[in-house]
């Protein structure tokens, strides 16, 4: 299994840098987790149009989804020049009712189901992408439904933060990953909101720690904030086997 890290920004972009995006490919599978503002254009860097058997989105911040809007325009344009290629999108549970009533005030009310073959996941009920299969667990993120995400393929297991306050369901999701990508947000957790929705760095590697995670990758980490050199720090266009 291969990652590379489309978009790694927090919910403001670090300079030159795209929202949350993270492409997992196993024996010919390809699956995007989370698909932020500035992914789609990163994915059109190398191709016209990207080739992506599915996207599977955490949870409805903007900087986890806004790009399947453009998504959508283009796929729109880009058909009348022929069939453009049309992936699964997995969303969670009542998702599909939050985007048909987006579509509603911004053109289509089935926008997205005429680009996307559009499913809901279960918590904890694994889907499968190919190759890959993915279980999303419930995490606290502020009072919105939010998933971490724990892809599993040939035998190798990635784990996915999404956004998360310190919680026990996190440190499951993670537990005895190959490589868990973790968002580190903030400086201490006392600056967070009420309640909690990210984690500090020191939180990220408590969890990572209790996991048993076999490696750490910080992610969504603002530019402004410190980050010791000992931690390794997802960024755009890194790659890594898993």
């Amino acid at each position: 299994m291969r990652l590379n890290v489309i978009g790694s920004s927090p919910a403001w972009p670090n300079p030159g840098s795209a929202h949350s995006g993270y492409m997992l490919e196993a024996d010919g599978s390809r699956v995007l987790l989370d698909c932020g503002p500035g992914v789609l254009g990163r994915l059109r860097e190398t191709a016209m149009w990207p080739e992506v058997d599915a996207i599977a989105i955490t949870h409805f911040h903007l900087d986890h989804w806004g790009d399947l809007v453009p998504w959508v325009w283009g796929t729109f344009y880009l058909a009348s020049n022929g069939p453009v290629a049309k992936p699964a999108l997995w969303v969670q549970p009542g998702g599909g009712a939050f985007l048909t009533a987006l579509g509603e005030r911004l053109g289509f009310p089935d926008m997205f189901e005429r680009t996307f073959h559009l499913s809901e996941y279960e918590p904890d009920v694994p889907f499968q992408i190919g190759k890959l299969a993915v279980t999303a667990t419930r995490v606290p993120h502020y009072k919105l439904e939010t998933y971490a995400f724990r892809v599993q393929s040939n035998g190798a297991v990635l784990a996915y933060s999404g956004d998360s306050a310190p919680s026990r369901e996190l440190v499951e999701a993670a537990r005895d990953a190959d490589l868990f990508v973790c968002e580190a947000t903030l400086l201490r957790g006392e600056l967070d909101g009420e309640p909690r929705g990210h984690l500090s760095l020191d939180e990220a590697v408590e969890a990572f720690e209790a996991s048993g995670a076999k490696r750490l990758l910080v992610t969504h980490r603002p530019r402004e904030l410190p980050t010791p050199d000992e931690y390794e720090l997802a960024y755009d266009g890194l790659e890594l086997e898993v």
